[in-house]
């Protein structure tokens, strides 16, 4: 069995790098916010300083860094110690985000206020996609403005499942691609690009992590977007691989089935996410039984997978979902579970996935301790482009 890596504060740092500022897009660790690390045994102290200590954003900013650190290995506790700037420690961060604005290659057009959920897992017939399109929608109606990235660009059947099949994405007059409305959601997928779905995408691997670029930096997502879920592709490829560069504050779901063999495979997509920085934030087991109408459970893939995931990776099970034809039913016809019977044993685990999601990783906070910051440094941005 390989040894673990270890932590040191070098490698904390290099975490702390996928921590953004969520009004200013530019990370902690660039703008001088982490005045130190320490590590004793297995525990964790970060020293953070913010623009002002009673920043509304704090509580943000604070879980972000908490997940980043704890899913390193070795460190099973993380004590973020907050304080405020001084007035010159201010000045340097105004100076370094201008910097940014004006040097840095072009930002995604996802704005780092949007909580970004990856929605992962080790291999395909894991019933994540529809667990992706489920949940998209489920956030959505509890009054969250949601995005959903069909990030599977070979396998790509959100189309489908959301009954969008035929329409094709278009560009607007400043020749951003368009996300499609469908259930409430914007809704992007290399599906909407071509004419039948039954077209078959010979892309090698270069070519998939530039769609992905292309998805983030060409198409016009709402700014306003509280959560951005992105249906990955299964394994561990160059789509993992660019996401982690190209949103370093996304976090992601893995799924799984009870079956052994299934459990396995997840375990490599959470390895590939820690070593990208990208925090785990659950595990979701999914085909979790089925019960009979007359109240007879049968576990059809075995019992136990996802809750032995979380416990090996240290994050919790977030939910489990049992078979249910109404899925399978929803997605052909395209019109999600959650949506079209909600009382289904299936759509109220979804719900339940989706409000644990809520409460791990919670939206923005609408008040900004430095929005008229942001303000200037989008302006800088701007400005710069042109």
């Amino acid at each position: 069995m390989p040894l673990m890596p270890e932590t040191t504060t070098q490698t904390i740092e290099s975490a702390l790098g996928g921590v953004l500022d969520p009004e200013l897009g530019v990370d902690i660790v660039e703008l001088g916010m982490v005045r130190g690390i320490e590590i004793d045994g297995t525990a964790a102290t970060i020293h953070i300083a913010l623009t002002i200590a009673a920043c509304p954003l704090r509580t943000q900013i604070e879980g972000d860094v908490v997940r980043k650190v704890i899913a390193l290995p070795g460190i099973d506790s993380v004590d973020v110690q907050v304080t405020a700037m001084t007035d010159r420690q201010r000045s340097e961060l105004m100076g370094i985000a201008r910097r940014n604005a004006r040097d840095t290659a072009a930002p995604t057009m996802v704005n780092p206020m949007t909580r970004v959920i990856a929605v992962g897992s080790g291999k395909g017939g894991v019933g994540k996609s529809s667990i992706s399109v489920n949940l998209a929608v489920a956030i959505a109606d509890t009054g969250y403005r949601v995005g959903l990235l069909d990030a599977d660009i070979w396998g790509f059947s959100i189309p489908r499942m959301l009954g969008i099949t035929g329409r094709r994405l278009e560009a607007g007059d400043d020749r951003k691609i368009v996300p499609m409305q469908a259930a409430g959601i914007q809704v992007v997928s290399t599906g909407l690009m071509l004419d039948d779905e039954q077209t078959a995408l010979m892309w090698r691997g270069l070519m998939l992590s530039k769609a992905l670029e292309q998805f983030l930096h060409d198409v016009a997502w709402d700014r306003d977007l509280d959560y951005l879920v992105i249906d990955m592709p299964p394994g561990t490829g160059d789509i993992q691989m660019a996401l982690a560069r190209l949103l370093p504050q996304a976090e992601m779901v893995v799924v799984t089935t009870p079956q052994k063999a299934a459990q396995k495979v997840a375990a490599r997509v959470a390895d590939m996410a820690r070593r990208s920085f990208l925090p785990v934030v659950g595990v979701v087991e999914n085909m979790a039984g089925f019960t009979t109408d007359d109240g007879t459970h049968y576990d059809l893939f075995g019992k136990g997978g996802g809750e032995e995931l979380a416990a090996e990776l240290g994050v919790p099970l977030i939910g489990s979902i049992p078979l249910d034809p109404f899925v399978v039913e929803g997605g052909d016809d395209g019109a999600p579970v959650v949506r079209a019977h909600p009382d289904a044993p299936s759509a109220r685990a979804v719900a339940g996935v989706a409000a644990r999601i809520l409460e791990l990783v919670p939206p923005a906070a609408d008040e900004t301790c430095t929005a008229r910051i942001a303000v200037l440094m989008e302006q800088l941005g701007q400005d710069a482009a042109g």
